[in-house]
């Protein structure tokens, strides 16, 4: 079950988890900056208990890809990075979700963070003013 878009993952505050059926998941956070080298994408992966704010950086994203950087506390072979890079080629229609996995969005719109509660707003992720926007 993929319930998340590319535009949601690239709306600029995107959080999804990734599940399997042995019970294994991960929670990564991608977020979206402009600067002076155009857009940048950012990977952080859920390490704490406090869902707001116990992210550790992993790299840049760009479509499938995850460049792990000097300040990134992965390295680019590590399972986390491979998760990631995974979901995002499933989200890019690169490749199938397997029978028993799942990549869900948490509810909040990936743009703005709002609570998700229109049904069309909650299958896509994005709020009808952000979907709008992105």
């Amino acid at each position: 079950m993929s319930t998340i878009t590319t535009r949601f993952v690239t709306a600029g505050r995107a959080i999804f988890t990734v599940s399997n059926p042995k019970g294994e998941r991960y929670t990564f956070r991608i977020t979206k900056k402009d600067d002076d080298r155009g857009v940048v994408f950012f990977g952080a992966l859920l390490t704490g208990s406090d869902n707001e704010h116990n992210y550790t950086y992993m790299g840049l994203v760009n479509g499938e890809a995850v460049r792990v950087t000097k300040a990134s506390k992965y390295a680019q072979d590590s399972k986390p990075v491979a998760v990631l890079a995974w979901a995002l080629a499933v989200v890019n229609g690169k490749r199938n979700l397997p029978e028993g996995y799942a990549i869900r969005h948490e509810g909040r719109c990936g743009r703005c963070g709002r609570t998700l509660t229109v049904p069309e707003s909650i299958d896509s992720g994005l709020g009808p003013e952000c979907a709008g926007r992105v």
